[in-house]
């Protein structure tokens, strides 16, 4: 058994032994000729500050028809949100006073919600509408 360690140890030590001075690159210059640098002289640099981010082009307000509509309700300790998009509730999230909220979602448009615990449910395809009679 001793010898079986030996000889894998003696294995993957081989790679590590095949590597010679010469193969390394070396720096040409001694570290003393090296001129320093804010960042190797101990200081750093000076920060410059951020420039302020140009104004909307005109003609992009936001539609508040595409803003979720969130209805918050408060039925004795716990908490319903209701959130709506162009009148159609999508997604309720229920946070009961004792235990974990969970979020009942209508993946598809039908009225039919299914429970999730968590909102982040992994991968989903998006399900954009193309068309709507």
């Amino acid at each position: 058994m001793r010898i079986l360690i030996a000889t894998i140890l003696l294995g993957l030590s081989l790679p590590a032994l095949a590597q010679s001075p010469a193969d390394r690159k070396l720096p040409t210059d001694a570290p003393s000729q090296r001129k320093p640098t804010p960042a190797t002289a101990g200081g750093l640099p000076p920060l410059q500050p951020i420039p302020e981010p140009p104004p909307p082009p005109p003609g992009l307000e936001l539609d508040p028809s595409l803003e979720p509509q969130v209805t918050i309700q408060r039925r004795g300790t716990e908490t319903v949100e209701e959130f709506r998009l162009n009148g159609r509730l999508y997604m309720v999230k229920v946070t009961p006073s004792h235990g974990k909220s969970y979020y009942l979602i209508d993946n598809v448009g039908r009225g039919e919600f299914a429970r999730y615990d968590s909102y982040d449910t992994g991968t989903r395809p998006p399900m954009w509408v193309i068309h709507q009679w």
